[in-house]
């Protein structure tokens, strides 16, 4: 038994769990022969102890504490249902936004109607993403570990960058050379641009 504060957690326990030991270093090499090439070597850490239940993510007890909730200059599109947030940090990559819905759902509860739009959006954010200038693919991805608000994120892969593929290409961001400002929102409004002209708001919250 652990306790972080007010938090109490016990070790994992299933048959999955008693498979593993703890503490050692995991062989990484296999990442090495992933289509991407992108690694020569990988050193990974030692496996830690994995404790439930988990700390809570944001905006899980208190959807008040929620930032998807909340209004965002960052928000470079808008309609009914979803949002669209990128350009809150330059990166290496031409595009990174996070498209999440304007209520506080999570993927098991979000209505039908909220989960249908859904499909057509990231149609349109891939179409969008695309249109920039050198770039090949639009990547879709969730986890949401962080939040409890439902949440996916598009990446732009440069053309011709095939050691982009994958699901390595989110780690590109913070190793290509950093876009300047300039640029980063340049790509942001063709993105924003693009998405408004078939339907939805871009900027809906930036200041006129």
């Amino acid at each position: 038994m652990t306790t972080d504060g007010d938090f109490a957690q016990h070790p994992a326990d299933s048959e999955w769990h008693r498979r593993l030991t703890f503490g050692e270093r995991p062989d990484g090499s296999w990442m090495t022969q992933g289509p991407a090439h992108a690694y020569e070597s990988v050193v990974m850490r030692p496996l830690e102890p994995m404790f439930v239940p988990e700390k809570p993510r944001h905006g899980e007890l208190d959807p008040q504490n929620c930032g998807s909730c909340a209004p965002s200059e960052h928000t470079i599109w808008a309609d009914e249902h979803w949002q669209v947030r990128a350009g809150w940090e330059t990166g290496g990559l031409p595009f990174i936004g996070a498209i999440a819905p304007r209520e506080h759902w999570l993927l098991e509860d979000a209505p039908l109607e909220v989960m249908a739009a859904l499909g057509p959006l990231m149609q349109r954010i891939s179409e969008a993403v695309k249109t920039i200038p050198g770039v090949a693919r639009c990547h879709f991805s969730r986890w949401n570990d962080g939040s409890a608000h439902l949440h996916l994120w598009a990446f732009a892969r440069p053309a011709g960058m095939m050691q982009g593929r994958g699901a390595v290409l989110s780690y590109w961001d913070g190793m290509l050379p950093e876009m300047s400002e300039e640029m980063m929102n340049e790509y942001v409004g063709i993105v924003a641009q693009r998405l408004a002209a078939g339907g939805g708001e871009a900027f809906p919250h930036r200041a006129v």
